[in-house]
């Protein structure tokens, strides 16, 4: 895929995030290359490419983990490249990262506890976590239970709803099917559907094309820490290019 298409027209909304002409590198390996993305407020926006393709980086410099050599984050119209992700929790962003990161020897509540560990009102962070439990019903029966010895599935569950504790307005997904079965794949996507009904816009990265694309109301295709192409999710599914290349047809 060469040069940069654009598959369509986008509806306009305000920007939630805007990346420009970002680069990362880590010592003499670039991993992104120029990179540049919007997500619009209440919108889905799907990153797919191959393994090594900068998308996991794409996430890791928005969300303060790592630092950009150039290029310019905005969050709500906020320049905050360069700040820590402690610094952004607050600011409305909240990442779930790829292989989970949940605290294994706490419970699934003090889990979401520590989610909204910058919050002060007690009420609400007990309101937002019962919130969670009717999102994945599984994770109520097993509040007390340690989170080292939660199903794969329901540690993903668990690193979502943490996430969400922090009340963001945008959260960066990082690979949420990756290893699950595909009945719990299928109940993630469902609930990412309605999390997103409540106006939180998602940033995701989903090594599944198919369930990405059909989830995102935009997406970005990354080879080598550029963009190749972008499109709304149904122009990206309908492209033969995308289909061959990523669907597997």
């Amino acid at each position: 895929m060469s040069g940069h298409p654009v598959l369509g027209s986008r509806p306009a909304r305000p920007p939630q995030l805007e990346v420009s002409e970002l680069h990362v590198s880590y010592g003499a390996i670039k991993a992104l290359r120029g990179l540049s993305l919007k997500v619009g407020k209440g919108e889905v926006v799907a990153l797919i490419g191959a393994n090594g393709a900068g998308k996991t980086s794409t996430l890791r410099a928005v969300s303060g983990m790592l630092r950009p050599a150039a290029g310019k984050i905005l969050l709500d119209g906020q320049e905050v490249t360069g700040l820590k992700a402690n610094e952004l929790v607050p600011r409305g962003m909240a990442h779930a990262p790829e292989g989970r990161g949940i605290f294994p020897n706490l419970t699934t509540q003090e889990n979401l506890e520590l989610g909204a560990y910058l919050r002060r009102d007690r009420q609400g962070i007990g309101r937002d976590a019962e919130a969670c439990f009717k999102l994945f019903p599984v994770m109520a029966e097993r509040r007390r239970q340690l989170a080292g010895t939660l199903s794969g599935g329901e540690q993903q569950m668990l690193s979502i709803s943490r996430a969400l504790m922090s009340r963001p307005k945008l959260l960066l997904l990082d690979e949420p099917s990756l290893g699950l079965a595909p009945q719990v794949v299928k109940a993630i996507f469902r609930t990412l559907k309605e999390v997103n009904q409540r106006e939180v816009s998602i940033l995701l990265v989903e090594q599944n094309a198919h369930l990405a694309l059909s989830l995102a109301h935009y997406g970005y295709v990354l080879e080598t820490g550029e963009v190749v192409m972008e499109g709304s999710g149904g122009e990206l599914l309908a492209s033969p290019e995308v289909r061959k290349a990523y669907l597997g047809e």
